[in-house]
């Protein structure tokens, strides 16, 4: 009832709003997998099939936009703002789009990938701060789920588009969404606090009072006064209108915060939430699974989209501790059983039972969802001292395309050369090293504010 409360009406609209983009990057990535087996068919709709030799390095070229991106956007983001760079997010998109439907070689993919890079590493570096920076103490949590919860949603999105629209149509459709996102984004202030981080005072009260929509009732007016004094004391003190220096990275509390987020990345991406969705297909049929490989990817997006949902609805009410530890135990308890069942059981056994494999592959991608996927950004925006958050954003960002980096080319590997049980116990280890150093040493910040 609090998210759709008239103090919070417009923190949860512009939440929603910046959804519209975050569901359009997700469908831009998901589409490509299920296309990419008629792109490389004789019956390509580009004409000239792409060469089975040149798919990795077009799936990289995703990597290379983003990690780019998350290197230089700190600076924009310091001089103009966070709104004003989130304006340059759905153009590389929606050029991407337009490549897409007249691609005539593989050339334009490679083209389509590093933009997608560049769309993608500016979003998940601004979105969530300014979430982050509009959201009252009480639903932070829950508004950054649910664009975490979006932006997965758009890739199981769009491998279902695959199926339901053809090429040439599929660009047409998306295509409206990053236009519909830059249309409605026009009206919305700029966060209270990157306004006084720039010496705009007034309008940073303008943008609270927005935000907060309160009301012009001169009975309140003492009241919204005593609150926006008290952010602009908090935030002027923390240091954020001053210029950071090296000093604000390397002390104890910076070290701590990105020690701590260097263990979530890792426990993200190494316990596989990333890699087993794209080995989804090998995975399956080394359990002895007889479904479509398309289909595999389909089912464990939705159960992805289910624990992204339950996150949305539990993040403020147990807290960010409570829903991150037990999803990495269930995580590393169930790789392990797939990794015990793949290293005692026979093929035979995995060919008559295989809704063992598919059950445990469920309660991994469920788990994973409701706890680390969901929660990473939120507890990054959260960690970071707030003078350097953009900057620390940016850090962690291009930590994350590093470790997803990592985990892709690793991954495959060791699933060939070492086994799947072997892929799934070192799955398992790095779920117990974020389990014990995060249970251990992550503060709880579930009804804090973002100044603390």
């Amino acid at each position: 009832m609090q998210l759709c409360s008239r103090r919070t009406r417009w923190q949860l609209i512009s939440t929603l709003i910046l959804c519209i983009m975050a569901l359009a990057q997700g469908i831009s990535l998901g589409w490509f997998s299920p296309t990419l087996p008629t792109l490389i068919s004789d019956n390509s709709p580009i004409g000239k099939p792409i060469d089975i030799s040149e798919v990795k390095w077009i799936g990289a070229a995703f990597g290379i936009g983003c990690l780019f991106c998350n290197l230089v956007i700190c600076v924009p983001v310091s001089y103009f703002g966070i709104k004003k760079c989130m304006y340059f997010v759905p153009l590389p998109n929606i050029i991407n789009w337009i490549l897409i439907y007249f691609a005539s070689k593989s050339a334009y993919f490679y083209v389509c990938r590093v933009l997608l890079g560049l769309s993608g590493g500016t979003l998940v570096v601004c979105f969530p701060v300014f979430i982050a920076e509009v959201s009252d103490n009480s639903i932070r949590g829950t508004l950054g789920s649910i664009f975490i919860m979006t932006l997965c949603s758009g890739i199981t999105v769009g491998f279902v588009l695959v199926y339901c629209l053809s090429y040439h149509v599929l660009p047409c459709v998306v295509i409206v969404l990053p236009i519909l996102y830059l249309c409605l984004i026009i009206p919305l202030p700029e966060p209270p606090q990157d306004l006084l981080k720039r010496g705009h005072e007034e309008k940073a009260e303008k943008s609270f009072c927005f935000y907060n929509n309160f009301s012009k009732d001169p009975a309140e007016q003492e009241e919204i006064k005593a609150e926006f004094v008290n952010l602009r004391n908090k935030v002027l003190d923390s240091g954020i209108s001053e210029k950071f220096t090296r000093a604000d990275f390397f002390n104890k509390v910076s070290g701590k915060a990105f020690g701590l987020i260097a263990v979530v990345l890792v426990s993200n991406q190494l316990s596989g939430s990333f890699a087993i969705f794209n080995y989804a297909s090998t995975i399956f049929e080394q359990l002895g699974s007889r479904m479509e490989p398309n289909l595999c990817g389909i089912f464990l997006g939705v159960l992805q989209v289910l624990g992204l949902i339950s996150a949305v609805f539990l993040v403020d009410r147990v807290g960010r501790r409570r829903l991150l530890i037990p999803s990495l135990a269930g995580v590393g308890m169930a790789e392990l059983g797939v990794g015990l069942l793949k290293s005692f059981a026979s093929q035979e056994f995995l060919n008559r039972n295989g809704w063992i494999g598919l059950t445990l592959m469920g309660i991994v991608s469920y788990t994973v969802s409701v706890g680390i996927v969901a929660l990473t950004f939120v507890i990054i925006v959260e960690l970071l001292p707030l003078k350097i958050r953009a900057p620390g954003i940016s850090i962690s960002m291009c930590g994350l395309s590093v470790t997803i980096f990592i985990a892709l080319m690793v991954y495959p590997v060791l699933i060939n050369d070492f086994g799947l049980h072997v892929t799934m116990f070192i799955s398992a280890g790095f779920c117990l090293l974020g389990l014990v150093v995060l249970g251990i040493f992550l503060p709880e910040t579930r009804g804090k504010s973002i100044t603390q």
